[in-house]
């Protein structure tokens, strides 16, 4: 029992962690633009893994790595580092953290979906429900009445959700990719590997788009590369550690669960923070698709 609660508390700190990861890559994106923080977010989160990594497992760097580890991990990288978060972040500046969070809440959703036709995965009628229950709680929170109450309409810019849903499938898509790559190889070296995948991915970008100017004048941002640098810190150094140990000490289906409530983590920093109008409603609606997300993992 004492240990289940670890674990628990392991997944709180967390769903914390990426509430704060959400918090500063959206301060630093407003800034600096999202291709900039994402360049530079991989190279401060290569750096915590391979200290930890050191310390933790004896050796800085995936040496180790077999080639199915390689191929897999490296194709995970590209579609969640590189895809993934680019669109992400482009969302944080679109629609805000909160609402871009709330759209990740379709990420184990589509991670289920793709688990079942990619790797032959069951999916139970629990499942199917608690997809359905997650995207109700999302158009709860995104769509609202007209005025005359004839119809209803996006509260939110479609652009902006929809570079969101582009963020949820790349996390998805890379989450089954590193899921056929890890096997039993170390997760601290695997992450190394996908932010080499993704870092490549930004060099060859930056190149064709000729975009090394813009991020030049972004390192001379001191303010958005310390909230880079606090976003990298919560994000690939505490908030993967905190999910293995999550992971070692619960059921993953609990773990991920409780990791998945940023959603609502995010409120209170929305109102207080951020100074955001948070509706009755859409807190309601962030309740609803963490619950979609609960039934789904662990029914």
């Amino acid at each position: 029992m004492f240990e289940q609660s670890i674990g628990e508390l392991a997944a709180l700190a967390t769903a914390f962690s990426w509430t704060l990861v959400g918090i500063f890559f959206g301060k630093a994106s407003s800034r600096i633009g999202s291709l900039s923080v994402n360049f530079i977010k991989l190279v401060f989160g290569f750096a915590f893994l391979t200290v930890t990594a050191l310390i933790t497992r004896g050796v800085p760097f995936p040496t180790d790595a077999s080639v199915h580890n390689w191929t897999w991990l490296t194709l995970s990288g590209i579609i969640g580092f590189f895809i993934g978060d680019f669109f992400m972040l482009k969302a944080y500046i679109e629609v805000g953290v909160r609402i871009s969070l709330l759209m990740m809440a379709t990420s184990p959703p589509m991670a289920a979906l793709l688990g079942y036709f990619l790797l032959g995965e069951k999916l139970s009628l629990s499942g199917v429900i608690g997809m359905m229950v997650t995207i109700m709680g999302i158009v709860i929170v995104v769509m609202s009445r007209d005025r005359g109450g004839q119809g209803v309409r996006m509260k939110y810019s479609p652009r902006g959700l929809f570079y969101a849903f582009l963020g949820a499938l790349g996390q998805a898509t890379g989450l089954i990719f590193s899921k056929a790559g890890l096997l039993d190889y170390n997760t601290f070296a695997a992450t190394q590997i996908r932010i080499i995948a993704g870092f490549i991915s930004f060099v060859i970008f930056v190149t064709i788009m000729g975009r090394w100017g813009e991020l030049k004048l972004a390192i001379k941002d001191k303010e958005a590369i310390k909230h880079t640098l606090y976003g990298s810190f919560f994000g690939p150094f505490l908030g993967v550690s905190m999910s293995l140990v999550a992971l070692r000490y619960t059921t993953a289906g609990i773990a991920s669960t409780i990791t998945s409530i940023t959603p609502i983590t995010i409120i209170p920093f929305s109102i207080f923070l951020f100074k955001e109008k948070v509706k009755p409603s859409e807190i309601f609606g962030a309740f609803v698709s963490v619950a979609g997300v609960a039934i789904l993992l662990l029914l």
